[in-house]
């Protein structure tokens, strides 16, 4: 049964992602280290997965240091809490951090409250890098739990503060 997903891998630094898109846009990107990913891909470019070349090309570009914003169609499939909180990780600049506190503020919680509920949507944030989820560290400054390892969050952090002459922590 063709369920309209189609899917690719590109080679990162880090290691081999994989890219999986609907006729709608980008469905999910995984690290190579997260958990339960497929491990099949069809390399099919149709009319069903227009964005997977875009996408290949603009995560070149940000490995590279030359992109900083993605642009991309994404077809997020998840609650309207998640759909917030995946929003508010995508204005987090590039080259900066914010924490679960500062994220609950941007959509509008209570960070007391909502703090370990937006610790759970970044987790299920389903297209890392491309909503850089890894750009939320923990209220004291230090690096939290990443699908893709801390080694990788890591990486991730020092290639943008690289990029943009920042220290991060």
């Amino acid at each position: 049964m063709d369920t309209g997903l189609r899917s690719c891998t590109v080679g990162t630094p880090i290691g081999e992602m994989l890219l999986v898109a609907s006729e709608r846009g980008l469905v999910q990107t995984h690290l190579p280290e997260s958990k339960g990913v497929p491990r099949t891909t069809d390399e099919r470019y149709d009319a069903g997965a227009l964005c997977l070349p875009a996408a290949r090309e603009q995560l070149h570009a940000y490995f590279a240091g030359e992109l900083q914003d993605f642009d991309l169609p994404l077809d997020e499939r998840g609650s309207s809490f998640q759909l917030r909180v995946w929003a508010a990780l995508r204005d987090i600049p590039y080259g900066t951090t914010r924490s679960y506190g500062d994220i609950a503020l941007a959509i509008g919680e209570d960070p007391r409250v909502a703090s370990r509920a937006v610790g759970l949507a970044n987790g299920s944030n389903p297209n890392a890098i491309v909503t850089p989820c890894h750009r939320v560290i923990g209220a004291d400054g230090t690096l939290v739990g990443y699908g893709g390892g801390l080694h990788a969050k890591r990486w991730l952090l020092d290639l943008e503060a690289r990029t943009v002459g920042a220290v991060l922590f």
